[in-house]
């Protein structure tokens, strides 16, 4: 079927009549057998969707982290030990089984994340239109989108949503609303007449998938389906894109990747010194085990996680659904915000603000499409305003619960109209009744006039509404004090001039004029001449009320934010500036087309000028190349987005930003998180939030790290003391990990955002996650708990006169020598939990019990080492003996000792802060 191969300039140039040939179909319709054969053709009217991972796959890649691999090869290689030593030592197997128990854990929580956040996304995703009206066989049904064939004949009416792309046939007042594709919000009529030659978007006489019917009815002829459609053409383009990892991800392998090196080396070192001191490799094997194992944070994979979901909770209570964890993070690094204009700067609800007539303006109050507020000299504005609402296709829909609110059933533009009309004091059902409607001349993008006929008491009156130029030419005379007065020159310019000064203030201006006719059908050319203007009325898509804070806000945490639009540059800034994304009297406005004009070195140089920025008219491709740009400069890269053109640019930049309340289905999909409520304002929450999480991040970095310090610090120490045991065994060091640190952490993970994170500029893309003053603070933290736990070791060994070589596994006094040694590291730890939980701020400003969270888990580990301790089942297990009250009042003290010197630290960080506050005033 060569017409339905390659149809658009074909079936866009052709006579509706001759549409039908081309595409092998009729108006009767296909019947059910060429159906059925074109749908085993071309397929399903569906895109293309990434299938699922399977689920044994997404629990098999938690096995494939770094961490996961290391601590599975040391499991394999101590149970080969274990089979090779003799006689075999129970504790080697407990050891490997413990190391494998870290993994399943780790494994666990991790697909347990992912799993839950995939489920919550699948169920998010909007399917294209389920059904539709379609004639086959000249019998008109419904049936699923998912069975629409090339030449099926579409019925659409006002409300419907477009199945696939499509030749229009015949069109009553058809007018659609292209936004999903193009990102303009305007309603664009629609003809069955042919065009000329031109791009498919532009093509009039054609309709596409995902776009929705606003006014009027039609037929058209499916010409493509699934992936063939412009909708298709722009998920290709979303798929190609690379998704891009986000920094913490990036950091995260990265440390990883050291971390392993650094504990294998380390291992692989002490092995080679250790192993000519005895006759047996698996002593100087388990002991280089204990050593790796001290370095490995087994705990952070899970800490992770559960910090970031922690992080999505929040953020979903703010309304922004976040799919991808580590999205979360991606946010707080956020250097730049590509934000679209309709619907998440404003409300996607235009209102009448202003209406000028008989040479007077009037104000109106109120916000959205909900009838309330008021029109100052509203009885001079009736007339107008009852003139504008009878040549309206619109209808205004009351909500019909608690949680709905007023809608409009068909162009936004007539139903702000409908909603001033109100205002007004204007009854819409009696006012069609005293003047029924007997003709309409639809709007078109030529004439770019709407205009109906009616019947009155006195005869036959024509109302036309548009732009006020066109409207302009085609009047005679003004309105005046009641009376029609000749329009001349002197009226032209000062009319010409209010519409000027509308536009100027952003608001989108419609001209409304009438005249009297002699019959219910007059041509075209006679309704809209001779016509006598009544006013202007002036009309804007207000902004959100608390974007402007929220825009503030990200200023002041260095965020640069820039408008990307497909609207016209002029509403485009004057929303810019009511909600302060413009403060100069110039900023820079870029249109598509100057974009292609531009070679990577102009769009940089642009780029890199710190400006008000305002990119307006843009393609997909467009938002692409600039989000590509932006990373080219370091940039951490944020996209807002709605439509199915936002995809590709949502998919490529680091954090995607989808609508859940307008957004399609494929931006959704691309995106790495959702909007609930389409609101700038959610982002910026979800910044300061996402920043955080960075923040919490750290505190565990530096509480869990600090604390493998103090457990490999005793084992070198032993090592070149010539001791020939180990202070801390791996089973201990496995205990410490998961047993006492994971709750501190998951607790310092749940920590609320800082006062003055939003005063902070974003870090920069290539800081890092183990930056100087987070290893400072490992070392600071974790050397001063290092020599107290060793002290403590050595001085219990020491005291027993015990010389170094008698020691064995059993020897009382070694068991409880590390057994203290394990209770010092979990007694600093919890001390050490409350210092962390600010990098300047003392632990009283803080609040000792500002986290009880923390206090609660801490209190957990306590309880946990005193049942190793003390318990027998326990103490087999761990080699631990009982420890005396004085043993655990020594190791409380010692335990105080890092909390008191970072507090001295932090004081003087405080002090020279201060110091240089002072001199820079």
């Amino acid at each position: 079927m060569p017409g339905l191969s390659e149809p658009h300039q074909p079936v866009t140039a052709l006579p509706a009549e001759d549409v039908f040939t081309a595409l092998e179909t009729s108006r009767r319709g296909l019947s059910r057998a060429q159906a059925h054969d074109r749908l085993r053709t071309h397929g399903a009217n569906e895109l293309p969707r990434t299938a699922p991972r399977a689920v044994w796959r997404q629990l098999g890649a938690q096995f494939t982290d770094l961490f996961a691999v290391v601590l599975i090869v040391a499991a394999g290689v101590t149970f080969l030990a274990y089979g090779l030593e003799e006689p075999r030592d129970a504790g080697t197997a407990t050891l490997a089984v413990a190391i494998l128990g870290v993994v399943l854990l780790n494994a666990g929580i991790g697909f347990t994340q992912e799993y839950s956040a995939e489920r919550t996304a699948q169920a998010l995703e909007a399917m294209v239109p389920r059904t539709c009206q379609v004639v086959r066989g000249g019998e008109r049904l419904e049936l699923p989108a998912l069975d629409v064939v090339p030449g099926d004949v579409v019925v659409m009416e006002a409300g419907d949503a477009v199945p696939a792309d499509c030749r229009v046939a015949e069109a009553h007042e058809l007018a659609v609303n292209n936004a999903p594709l193009t990102g303009e919000s305007n309603a664009v009529g629609r003809t069955a007449d042919p065009v000329a030659a031109g791009p498919l978007l532009e093509a009039r006489n054609c309709v596409f998938m995902g776009t929705d019917v606003v006014t009027g009815s039609g037929l058209a002829v499916v010409f493509a389906t699934g992936a063939a459609t412009e909708f298709g053409r722009i998920y290709r383009l979303a798929a190609a894109a690379p998704r891009q990892k986000t920094p913490l991800q990036r950091q995260v392998a990265s440390m990883a990747r050291r971390v392993a090196g650094v504990a294998l080396a380390i291992g692989a070192l002490l092995f080679a010194v250790r192993l000519p001191s005895g006759d047996s490799v698996v002593q100087p094997f388990v002991f280089a085990l204990g050593v790796m194992v001290a370095l490995v944070p087994e705990g952070l994979p899970a800490t992770l996680s559960v910090s970031l979901s922690i992080g999505v909770r929040r953020m979903a209570r703010r309304h922004a659904l976040v799919k991808r964890l580590l999205a979360v993070e991606a946010l707080g690094s956020t250097t730049v915000i590509c934000t679209d204009k309709t619907g998440t700067l404003t409300q996607a609800e235009m209102t009448v603000t202003e209406v000028w007539t008989e040479g007077r303006s009037h104000s109106v109050t109120g916000v959205g499409y909900e009838p309330r507020g008021e029109i100052t000299d509203s009885a001079s504005v009736r007339e107008l305003l009852r003139v504008a609402g009878l040549c309206c296709n619109a209808r205004l829909v009351p909500p019909t619960g608690p949680t709905e609110r007023w809608r409009v059933l068909g162009d936004t533009t007539e139903g702000a109209l409908l909603v001033a009309g109100i205002k007004a004091g204007l009854d819409r059902r009696a006012d069609e009744a005293a003047a029924p409607r007997v003709t309409e001349f639809p709007f078109d993008s030529d004439r770019k006039l709407m205009t109906t006929v009616h019947r009155t008491g006195a005869g036959y009156q024509a109302y036309v509404k548009g732009a006020p130029g066109e409207v302009l030419a085609r009047c005679a005379g003004i309105q005046q004090a009641g009376r029609s007065d000749a329009l001349t020159g002197t009226y032209r310019t000062a009319v010409a001039a209010v519409a000027d000064g509308l536009a100027s203030k952003g608001l989108r201006v419609l001209a409304v004029a009438r005249r009297d006719l002699h019959g219910p059908r007059p041509a075209q050319e006679e309704a809209e001449s001779v016509l006598t203007l009544l006013g202007l009325v002036g009309m804007q898509d207000p902004p959100r009320p608390e974007v402007t804070d929220a825009v503030t806000a990200c200023r002041r945490a260095g965020i640069r934010v820039v408008m990307v639009t497909g609207d016209h540059p002029l509403t485009g800034e004057a929303v810019a500036r009511r909600v302060g994304l413009v403060r100069g009297s110039e900023p820079v406005v870029v249109t598509g087309t100057q974009l292609d004009g531009m070679d990577d070195a102009a769009l940089d140089s642009l780029l890199a000028t710190p400006s008000d920025l305002l990119l307006c008219r843009v393609s997909p491709e467009h938002k692409m190349r600039v989000v590509t740009a932006f990373q080219r400069h370091g940039e951490v890269v944020a996209v807002t987005g709605d439509g199915a053109n936002d995809a590709p640019a949502l998919k490529h930049a680091d954090i995607g930003v989808a609508m859940g309340a307008s957004g399609t289905d494929v931006a959704r999909e691309a995106a790495s998180m959702v909007l609930l409520d389409d609101s700038f304002a959610s982002i910026a929450t979800s910044v300061r939030l996402g920043r955080a999480v960075y923040q919490n991040v750290r505190k565990f970095l530096v509480y869990l790290f600090s604390h493998n310090v103090g457990e490999l610090v005793p084992i070198l120490a032993a090592t070149f003391a010539g001791f020939p045991l180990v202070p801390i065994n791996a089973v201990q060091i496995l205990a410490i990990d998961l047993g006492s640190d994971v709750l501190p952490a998951l607790a310092l993970g749940a920590e609320p955002p800082e006062s003055d994170v939003m005063d902070r500029p974003p870090r920069s893309r290539n800081e890092r996650l183990f930056s100087t003053s987070v290893v400072g603070r490992i070392l600071f933290l974790g050397g001063i708990q290092a020599l107290c736990v060793s002290a403590v070791f050595f001085w219990h060994i020491g005291s027993s006169g015990i010389p170094f070589g008698d020691f064995t596994q059993d020897t009382r006094v070694y068991q409880e020598a590390i057994t203290m040694v394990q209770a010092g590291i979990v007694l600093s730890q919890f001390f050490n939990a409350l210092t962390v939980r600010s990098d300047h701020r003392s632990v009283l400003t803080v609040g000792l019990t500002s986290n009880p969270a923390l206090l609660a888990a801490g209190g957990f580990g306590i309880a946990l080492m005193a049942a190793i301790s003390y318990l027998p089942t326990l103490q087999a297990v761990f080699n631990t003996a009982p420890l005396d009250a004085g043993d655990w009042t020594v190791l409380a003290g010692l335990g105080t000792v890092p909390l008191l010197a970072d507090e001295a630290r932090k004081a003087l960080l405080r002090r020279r802060s201060g110091r240089s506050a002072g001199g820079a005033k």
